[in-house]
Formats: C-alpha cells, structure tokens, sequence
C-alpha cells in the first residue's frame, strides 16, 4: 500500500511552493467552479426558504474568509444541499411559531430572519468546538447512520424538488412521504413549458456521465453550465420574463378541447440589483428564535449536522489529495464557524466544505486555496455585474440541479454497499432513512444510532466496553508497539482505541493492533482502521492489524464487523482481564 501511494505521488508535477507558484492552475480550477457553483448556490438558497442570493453570499464569505483562515487546501466552502432540510425546517417552524397570525410571506419572511439568528449563533458555537479542539468528534458518529441520514436528505430534496421541475405548486406543509405519493396526480397537472426546461435539465444532467465515459474531454464541461445555458434559451423562447398565458392540448388524442396555462417571472430567479439597490440584497437577523424549545432544537442541528457534514467532507477531499498536506480539523472548523457567522449576519445560509465542489476543484487541477478564494470572488463579481443574467435563469432548472443532487445523496449504489458490507447494516441504513422521513433528522440519526448500539449488544459486545475503550499498550520486538483491545472496538469507544494507536506511534515505526482479546470489531472501526493504515503508510509508518483470525466476518466485505463467538473473558497478554 506504501508503494501505490509514492506511485501516485509520482504520477503529479510537483507542487510550487507558495500560492503565486501555483496561481495559474488555481486560476482555471476557480473559475471552473464558479461556472458549478453559481447555479447550486441559488437553488439550494431558495429550497432552503432563503432568497437566492443569499446563497451567493454565502459562497463568497466562504471563499474569501476559509481561504484566509483554514489551511485546507481543496476544498470549497459553501452552501450545501445536505443542509437544505434543516435550514427550511427552522424557516418553516420558527415563522409559524413567532408570527402564527401573519400572512404566509410574512411569515416566511420573519422565519428566515430568526433562521439567521440561529445560524449566527452556531457559527459562534462552531468556533467554540474549534477552539476546544472537536474536530476529531466526526470519528465519534457510526458511519452507517451518517450515510442514511445523508441518503433521506437526499430523498427530501428530490420529493420537493421534482414539483419545482414541473412547474406545479405541492400541497402546503406536506411531509415528505405525502410529497412523493402525491406525485404522480401532480404530474397530471404539469405546466408544459416549464417541464420541458425542467425535465430536459434532468435528462443533460443523468445524460452528461454517460457521455463522459465514451468522450472523456466532454468533464470539462460542467454539466450545470450547459443546463443552464439551455435553460435561459428556453426561458427566451417562452417568454418566461413577462405574464401570460398559452393553450396546450390536454391529451395527445384531443387537441380540441386544449387547457389554459400561465407562465411568468415567477418561474424565474429573483435578483436584485445589489449595485443600485444595495439595501435589498442584505437581511440581519432575529434572534428571538433561541428563546424557544423550537430554536434551540434547530441550533443544535445547524451547529452538529453542519460541524459533521464538513468534516466528514474536509476529511475525505484530505484523503484524495495528491500532495498528501494534513487538514488541521479544528483550525478548519474555527474558520468554517466565522464564516458561517459572518455569512448569517448578512443575511447568507450556513455552509460547509462542499463534497462535490471540492471534488471538481481536485478533478479541474486545483493545488492550493487560492481556488476557493478565485470561486468567491467570481461569484461576487458576477452578482454585482450581471444581475439580470442571473434573473433570466428558469427555477425549473435549479429544480432539476437540486433533484439530480439529492439523487446523487441517495444514490441506489449506496443502499447495495450497504446489503453488501452486512445485513445488520442496511437495517441501520434504512431505519434511519424512515424514522427520519416520518420524524425529523435528529430523531432519525437518534434512532440509526440505537439500532447500530442494539445490534452490537445482539453480536456479543459487552455492556461494560462500550464506551470506554479497553486498551493496554506493549512492547514486541517484532511488531513494535503493540496495542491490544480487549471487549469491544465500535464507533462509541473509537476515540480512546485511536488516541492509543497515534501516541504508540511516537518513536516506533511500527504499530500493531492486536483486536485478539476483541468480541466484536463493527464496521466503523474496520473503515477507520483501514484510513488510518493509509495516514500511516504515506508518513512512512506502518499499521499492522492482527488477532482477527478466530473472528467471523458479518459479510464477505472487508470492511464487514467481525464478532468474536468465543464467550469467555479475555484476557490481555499482560494477565490483566
């Protein structure tokens, strides 16, 4: 594994030292990014219950700040669909509670302006942990949980999302679940004009990775850029800018008999002219929001899913860098929540480091920050001198970017490497997935977080050794440090299990981990073991994981929990039980 990882290094130029060394690829990747960024920025904004140019400014805060506080290098920082949910919850909840006698855009109105209280305050919160130095806390959460919470965000965005796509209004504070059996009598419904432009940005954005496979130089062109161009075209060509209506035949087989459609700029981008009307472009919040059992709810959310979020993100975009340079999490995580502060005083979301940004940014030749920072000063530029531009963007076609997104959360590829890595775990997966759809996300990560503690019961694991990691330090000859576990390596006691391997390793080339004295190994620590031998191997160290021979795997994966079906004591080398 050493060896393929100094193969990759060699494969890439050298990096330059300093930022004006690598300027001119930061430049292109930036760039490349604004042109993916501008579009998500505004429909994740207006799906959250925010104008959508607060999610510019978001975008641009995140640039400018992170790059010049966080020294992670590749990723990109701003809004993201993963908090969509949660964002128009507190819009949504926060409005109907405050202000329950005011008229609907009222309402809104004042729910967005005390959403903004709550993400000023986690901003503040998040700068706290940094400072407390929580940035390890993303190892605390079981992988399975996180990704079915992830996977029913997605479902959420693509229920709403699709109505957005069809032109059609859904039914006023419907669940979830209502949104996606109400469809198909929606689709009845449908305004033609904008399905079209809202279907067929469906159809570029599925179609474009098929292409790529079989023209690889079509990557260059960002998908989102290419919608949006026909997008406009389309909103052109039916003249989406000003009131009307039109007749459509209301059957292929009756053309006599045709309904009457409307059409007009509300199926366009609301953008105000911030150069000439500055005061319109900017909100500040309210924050009598905290005062309530309602706001503080949402507080913890915005402060623990979008703390996790970006980590997780920061973390994984660290492990496909190709300089191998070391992210300080709680550095990032500081930034991220002044940021995010900064951001909701103005009126903008709270962002994160973006999954799929950053992954273009990598994929387009990115090598330092300064690509974050030349993504945010793009999209401010563009704001300030192309603001009727932007207007002239179809929301249907945001509305596809957006379902396209959440399919991508809840790709089915996820649901079979779930099956695939153990059944226990797609039941974690999927109850997850619907205690959230019925509930909300805390009670649903709450609930993926007790069937993944009942299951490690049901396999063997003690009680006793769930939380505090039982872990003994030894000196071997041939293996090095030695640090041997005993009762149970899970998710709950990782941080000890871990913290013990990173301070065997000062001063000795080798560490072992001896998971002999082990009942049950689950499948967060067997993935994290795995990233961390990887961590190991690029610093020119080794991690060796020994004593799961008398184990039986849960699955034929590698990543798969391995139970112990011994029943007895265990015992430490030392003699210690």
């Amino acid at each position: 594994m050493a060896s393929s990882a100094k193969n990759h290094l060699s494969a890439v130029s050298p990096l330059a030292p300093g930022i004006l060394g690598n300027l001119r690829y930061d430049l292109v990747a930036g760039f490349l990014v604004f042109l993916i960024a501008m579009p998500l920025c505004l429909a994740i904004a207006r799906a959250s219950g925010f104008p959508p140019i607060a999610g510019i400014w978001t975008a641009v805060i995140g640039g400018v700040v992170c790059s010049l506080l966080s020294n992670s290098q590749l990723t990109i920082k701003g809004p993201a669909a993963g908090l969509i949910v949660i964002i128009w919850g507190a819009v949504t909840d926060l409005g109907a509670e405050l202000a329950p006698g005011l008229p609907d855009a009222d309402q809104a109105y004042l729910g967005y302006k005390l959403a903004l209280g709550i993400g000023v305050t986690a901003g503040i919160l998040q700068v706290l942990l940094g400072l407390l130095r929580a940035g390890r806390l993303a190892d605390f959460f079981p992988l399975t949980p996180v990704h079915g919470m992830l996977a029913s965000i997605g479902i959420i965005i693509m229920a709403k999302q699709f109505y957005e796509v069809i032109g059609v209004a859904p039914t006023s504070e419907a669940g979830p679940l209502t949104l996606i059996a109400e469809l198909p009598l929606k689709f009845r419904e449908l305004n033609p004009e904008i399905a079209v432009i809202g279907l067929l940005g469906l159809l570029i954005l599925f179609g474009v990775p098929l292409l790529i496979s079989r023209h690889p130089w079509l990557k260059r062109i960002p998908a989102q850029l290419v919608v949006l161009m026909v997008a406009i075209a389309l909103g052109a060509a039916f003249d989406l800018e000003h009131q009307h209506t039109y007749l459509f035949p209301n059957s292929f087989f009756d053309s006599d008999h045709p309904f009457e459609y409307e059409v007009g700029p509300r199926f366009l981008v609301d953008m105000p002219e911030v150069l000439k009307a500055p005061a319109s472009a900017f909100a500040f919040p309210d924050f009598r929001g905290l005062a309530t059992a309602t706001g503080l709810q949402y507080l913890l959310l915005f402060t623990l899913i979008g703390s996790l979020e970006s980590l997780l993100s920061a973390k994984a975009i660290e492990l496909l860098d190709p300089w191998r340079r070391k992210t300080n999490f709680d550095r990032d995580l500081m930034a991220i929540g002044l940021a995010n502060t900064l951001s909701s005083m103005i009126g903008g979301l709270p962002m994160i480091s973006e999954i799929v940004r950053s992954k273009a940014n990598l994929d387009n030749g990115a090598r330092t920050r300064a690509a974050n920072l030349i993504h945010g000063l793009c999209l401010l530029g563009f704001v300030l001198l192309f603001p009727n531009l932007i207007h002239r963007i179809p929301l249907a076609a945001l509305g596809a970017m957006l379902v396209y997104t959440g399919f991508r959360l809840a790709n089915p590829h996820e649901f079979v490497r779930c099956f695939k890595v153990g059944s226990e775990q797609f039941v974690v997966f999927v109850g997850t997935i619907l205690a959230t759809l019925t509930t909300d996300l805390l009670i649903g990560m709450a609930v993926g977080i007790a069937l993944k503690l009942g299951f490690h019961l049901w396999n063997g694991a003690p009680l006793s050794g769930l939380w505090r990691a039982n872990v003994e330090v030894l000196q071997d000859t041939e293996r090095g440090a030695v640090v041997a576990v005993g009762k149970a390596a899970v998710f709950t006691n990782w941080l000890g299990i871990r913290r013990a391997i990173l301070e065997a390793a000062h001063g000795h080339d080798v560490v072992t981990v001896d998971l002999t004295h082990t009942q049950l190994v689950d499948h967060s620590v067997m993935e994290k073991l795995h990233d961390l031998e990887v961590e190991f191997n690029e610093s020119g160290k080794r991690l060796r994981v020994d004593g799961l021979e008398a184990h039986v795997p849960l699955s034929a994966h590698p990543y798969a929990a391995r139970r112990n079906p011994r029943r007895e004591k265990a015992v430490f080398p030392s003699g210690r039980t």
